[in-house]
């Protein structure tokens, strides 16, 4: 087969429409009667990793679909600068204060943990494929880059690194290399180093069912995390639903209906209703503490898809 022919095949694939199905592994079925119909673990895993999903989608530095208010528990801050070689094979970080739920209005309140968030692929050039994907230089500057940041602020508080694609790669493989690190990562690159099973619990994933990177993997198997996977957007294909900002809207708008914070985020960067979630296309989050009596069904499929199919089409 030609190269041409591989490249052609590999995009019919990557392009082809995902209608997936609401995800078994939230349980919907006897969470109706739940919060926009997700189930408490879910929202108890929003609640936990939105700022960092938020801290993700900010680490893609002059994109346009960032937050443009990004929240009550979140500070940027300047991080080391990046030796222009190493910005070369598209390198790239951001670093965040994250402060506790609620202490907004606090003058003396201080971090609970600070957040380092790389960069994931940037489509605008090749270097983070080669660097990044086929050869392990990321990796190398990722490890070097942490260790410098962490020396120059210190162990307290706690670190917490985290990223998207590539960036949750990068993110796994600090993780591996420093136990004590907490790591989240969202619709995680496959292409990462090691394989492990120590400290799986320091590890959180958040991956959109039916993504692109999910059908692709360079290890046997992925290092030991607890992953959620949730189908926020099942009409969209697989391309899209490897996009970080969607999935930092669904987490954090999952993550509102039990944090004041995350419902802050919602209504700051008016953030729109999961396509999967039953409701109106322009409802407005209800905030914490919500119930509804009627039973909320996520939706599988386009409403017109559903009306063929009854009417045998």
């Amino acid at each position: 087969m030609t190269l041409r022919a591989v490249a052609a095949a590999l995009c019919v694939l990557l392009l082809s429409a995902c209608a997936t199905l609401p995800d078994i592994s939230q349980s919907r079925s006897p969470c109706q009667l739940e919060p926009g119909g997700w189930c408490g673990f879910v929202r108890d895993a929003a609640v936990d990793a939105f700022p960092y999903a938020v801290a993700s989608t900010n680490a893609y530095t002059g994109d346009d679909d960032l937050f443009a208010r990004p929240g009550r528990v979140l500070q940027r801050l300047e991080h080391l600068p990046i030796a222009p070689e190493d910005a070369d094979k598209g390198f790239s970080y951001e670093i965040f204060d994250q402060f506790a739920p609620g202490t907004s209005g606090d003058p003396q309140r201080k971090p609970i943990a600070r957040i380092l968030a790389f960069r994931g692929t940037d489509l605008k050039g090749l270097s983070d494929l080669f660097y990044g994907t086929l050869r392990n230089d990321q990796i190398e500057l990722a490890l070097r880059y942490f260790a410098a940041e962490k020396k120059r602020w210190g162990s307290d508080p706690q670190w917490v690194v985290t990223g998207h694609s590539l960036g949750g790669a990068l993110a796994t493989e600090v993780s591996v290399a420093h136990p004590e690190v907490r790591a989240y990562m969202f619709n995680t690159s496959p292409f990462y180093r090691s394989e492990t099973k120590a400290n799986a619990l320091q590890r959180t994933v958040f991956n959109e069912r039916g993504e692109v990177l999910r059908r692709f993997a360079r290890s046997e198997e992925p290092p030991a995390a607890n992953v959620f996977t949730i189908n926020c957007e099942p009409r969209k294909n697989a391309l899209f639903k490897h996009k970080v900002r969607p999935l930092a809207d669904c987490i954090t708008w999952i993550a509102a209906y039990a944090s004041a914070d995350a419902h802050e985020v919602v209504k700051a960067n008016r953030i729109a209703r999961p396509l999967v979630e039953c409701g109106s296309e322009d409802q407005t989050h209800p905030g914490p503490g919500q119930r509804k009596d009627e039973p909320c069904l996520h939706n599988d499929q386009p409403k017109d898809s559903a009306k063929r199919k009854r009417s045998g089409d």
